[in-house]
């Protein structure tokens, strides 16, 4: 029996409603799990409804020049991820992982994958926000590389707040 483990990156279909059903279902599993013990029931709700929403996503795809892509490990649904071009530098905007799938290379695979668009688009920089609090994904993106560059706290409407840290590798 063979343990090669296939991770595939495969880019979302903006015009595929399943493509974005799936990916909102996806959002919504995970970001439940992942950021319960991190923010309020509420503050999950409201960011999924503002950011990872059918229309929401719809519209940072089509609008706002995001890429989104799924990752696919052994065939099966584990995560997916985003990431716009701004300036120079590439914004690792989304990457959430299926608590079941975590630890098997994912992150690692994604950020290779990402290195190769820096290469072929002279970009010098990956960055990302993260939750200060969020201290499992600071973990993995100190292990990957990243480092943290600063602070970040915004107002992002309802009372809610995102308190994050800054992290970039350099290309």
């Amino acid at each position: 029996m063979s343990s090669d483990k296939i991770i595939e990156i495969i880019p979302i279909n903006p015009l595929s409603d399943s493509d974005l059903t799936l990916l909102c279902d996806m959002a919504a599993k995970i970001w439940s799990e992942h950021y319960n013990d991190i923010l309020s029931h509420e503050q999950i709700k409201y960011m999924i409804d503002k950011y990872q929403s059918y229309n929401a996503i719809k519209k940072q795809i089509i609008s706002d020049n995001y890429q989104y892509f799924f990752i696919k490990y052994n065939d099966n649904y584990a995560g997916y991820f985003s990431i716009h071009i701004e300036d120079n530098t590439l914004f690792l905007s989304k990457l959430y992982v299926n608590k079941d799938y975590r630890k098997k290379g994912l992150s690692s695979a994604v950020l290779k994958f990402l290195k190769a668009i820096c290469t072929k688009n002279n970009l010098t920089k990956i960055w990302l926000t993260v939750n200060r609090n969020n201290t499992d994904s600071i973990s993995v993106y100190k292990h990957l590389g990243f480092y943290k560059e600063k602070e970040s706290v915004s107002d992002i409407g309802s009372g809610f707040v995102m308190d994050d840290f800054i992290m970039a590798i350099n290309i």
